[in-house]
C-alpha cells in the first residue's frame, strides 16, 4: 500500500504548522524543504519526536534538497517574503515571484503527478504563476484562501451570535485581499440566513472585519502575519484531496467563463478531490455581488498583466 505523502516548500511559521496539523490529523507522511541549513530537519525532528505523545505513527522528513518530495500526492507553496516597511506592494510581487521561480520547477522534477497548493502572496497572482511555471493543468493547481476568509467569517459571526462555529457555513468569493466578497445572502446559522439574524449594518460590520481579518492579526503581532489559521486551512485542502472527499470549499481556482471570469485564476467555490479541482460551482449572484467579485478580480488580473509585462510570467 502506498502511503500518502505532501511536500510543503518553506519551514517558517505557515509551513512548520501545517506540517504539524497534516501528521496530527493522520492526513500523511510529510517532507519538508528549505533553504536555510538545518531549518526543515529541525523542524521534521521536533515534530517526528511528538508523535508519540500526539498518538500517530506518520513519519516526516526536512531537508535543502527537493528530492524527498518523490512521491507526494500534494505539494504545499509557502516560501516567500511578508510585506516589510517600506515594501511596494509591486516590490513583493516581484521578490515572491522570483522565489516561486527558483522553487516551482524543483517541485514539478520530482513531485510532477502532486496537486499544488500555494499559499505564497499575493495569493491570486502567485497562484496563477505557479500554474504558469509548472506547466501542469490548471485543475492541478489551486490557491488558499478561501477556506481561512471564511473561516474568519464564520468565527466572527459565531462570537457576535454566541453560538458554535460549527452552525456558521459561509462563501468568500474573490480576491485574497481588501476587494474580497464575502456572502452574507449565502451564510446561514444551523440553517437560518444571517440577514434574518442580524441588521444590515451589523453584518457589513463582520463583511469589513473580515476583509481586514489578516491585517488585524498582523496588527498585534507587529511582527509577522498569521500562520494557525492559514496553516488548518490547508489541510482541510489537503485532506479533501488527499482523501477524494469531493467536499465544496472556497479556492483560487482557473477560471475558463464561469462568472463571466476568463483566464484567471481567482476564489470561487469548487468541488476538491483526488483530481484536484473537478468543478467550479456557479452560485447565482445578484448584481451588486457579481458586479464586486468583477471589481476584486480586476485587481487580481491588473497584478497578473504587471508581473506578465515585466516578464515573470512564462508564455
Amino acid at each position: 500500500m502506498v502511503r500518502a505523502k505532501v511536500g510543503v516548500i518553506g519551514a517558517g511559521n505557515v509551513g512548520g504548522t501545517c506540517a504539524q496539523r497534516i501528521l496530527e490529523r493522520d492526513l500523511a507522511d510529510v517532507a519538508l524543504v528549505d533553504v536555510v541549513d538545518g531549518l526543515a530537519a529541525g523542524k521534521a525532528l521536533d515534530l517526528a519526536e511528538a508523535a508519540p505523545v500526539e498518538g500517530h505513527d506518520r513519519q516526516i522528513t526536512g531537508s535543502t534538497s527537493y528530492d524527498i518530495l518523490a512521491g507526494a500526492q500534494v505539494v504545499v507553496i509557502t516560501a516567500g517574503l511578508a510585506r516589510k516597511p517600506g515594501m511596494s506592494r509591486s516590490d513583493l510581487l516581484d521578490a515572491n515571484a522570483k522565489i516561486l521561480a527558483s522553487i516551482v520547477p524543483q517541485v514539478k522534477a520530482h513531485a510532477p503527478d502532486a496537486v499544488l497548493i500555494t499559499v505564497t502572496n499575493p495569493l491570486d497572482i502567485m497562484t496563477h504563476l505557479t500554474w504558469k511555471l509548472s506547466g501542469f493543468p490548471p485543475a492541478r493547481v489551486v490557491g488558499m484562501a478561501g477556506v481561512l476568509d471564511a473561516a474568519r467569517f464564520r468565527y466572527f459571526i459565531a462570537q457576535r451570535l454566541k453560538v458554535s462555529v460549527k452552525e456558521v457555513s459561509t462563501i468568500v468569493l474573490g480576491g485574497h485581499g481588501d476587494s474580497m466578497v464575502p456572502l452574507p445572502r449565502y451564510t446561514t446559522v444551523a440553517g437560518v440566513p444571517l440577514p434574518s439574524l442580524l441588521p444590515a449594518e451589523e453584518v457589513e460590520r463582520l463583511v469589513q472585519r473580515t476583509r481586514d481579518g489578516g491585517a488585524e492579526v498582523v496588527t498585534l503581532l507587529k511582527q509577522g502575519s498569521a500562520f494557525y489559521a492559514p496553516a488548518s486551512s490547508v489541510a482541510d485542502m489537503a485532506q479533501a484531496i488527499l482523501r477524494d472527499e469531493r467536499r465544496l470549499l472556497p479556492c483560487c481556482a482557473y477560471l475558463t467563463g464561469q462568472y463571466g471570469l476568463k483566464d484567471l485564476f481567482c476564489g470561487v467555490p469548487v468541488k476538491l478531490s483526488a483530481r484536484g479541482v473537478e468543478e467550479v460551482v456557479e452560485l447565482e449572484l445578484s448584481d451588486a455581488e457579481r458586479a464586486a467579485l468583477q471589481r476584486s478580480a480586476s485587481e487580481v488580473r491588473k497584478d497578473v498583466d504587471a508581473l506578465d509585462a515585466a516578464a515573470r510570467i512564462p508564455s
